[in-house]
């Protein structure tokens, strides 16, 4: 199992990002995913859930309204749709399989003016 997170940056309040992450090595349409992030001296944080086909969500209280996720099953990709940034979203992001205890390496977003 490989997931690869790509697509973070340095933005200024109020922009957006979108992540994404590729998995390989297992079906992927066929599993449940996730976002997680960890800021600094935090613990970390699930962000977002997304079902195998896509139609169930779930988000962390801190980005409800702001985040959405998706997936692509013909890419093996799932994204994270990132608006209204904060300062207090600055973390690592990272890209979690559950059914398979597997880490993408993680990506950082970073919101600064």
């Amino acid at each position: 199992v490989q997931l690869v997170e790509s697509g973070g940056g340095l933005v200024q309040p109020g922009e957006s990002l979108r992540l994404s992450c590729t998995a390989s090595g297992f079906h992927f349409s066929r599993y449940s995913m996730s976002w997680y992030r960890r800021a600094p001296g935090k613990q970390r944080e699930l962000v977002a859930v997304i079902s195998d086909a896509g139609t169930g969500r779930n988000y962390g209280d801190s980005v409800k309204g702001r985040f959405t996720v998706s997936r692509d099953n013909t890419k093996n990709t799932m994204y994270l749709q990132m608006n209204s940034l904060k300062p207090e979203d600055t973390a690592m992001y990272y890209c979690f399989a559950p059914n398979f205890n597997s880490w993408g390496q993680g990506t950082q977003v970073t919101v600064s003016s």
